[in-house]
């Protein structure tokens, strides 16, 4: 998957969203780290459309990597640590 240009960009979010307080600023008195980051915010980073950032995201989401909370009628999307490193294993063992 992270062979290609778009699992270059899936990774790039992923990374980002280690410490999103770096990458994203906080709007609205949110804390990134503590809500999760929403595809507009991603989208804006990435300068794509806000369908193409959650088109990446859903992926992540289904994929178990990241988690998604709903805050007014906004999702908000965090890494989901523990399964990201199941997958990490998963390859250091040669999955």
């Amino acid at each position: 998957m992270m062979g290609t240009p778009s699992g270059r960009v899936r990774q790039d979010i992923l990374g980002w969203l280690k410490d999103p307080a770096t990458h994203f600023p906080a709007r609205y008195a949110r804390d990134p780290a503590e809500t999760g980051v929403t595809a507009g915010a991603v989208a804006a980073k990435l300068g794509v459309s806000r369908r193409a950032a959650a088109a990446h995201l859903t992926l992540l989401t289904r994929l178990g990597l990241l988690r998604t909370r709903r805050i007014r009628c906004r999702t908000h999307y965090r890494r989901d640590e523990i399964r990201i490193a199941e997958v990490a294993r998963l390859f250091e063992k040669g999955w």
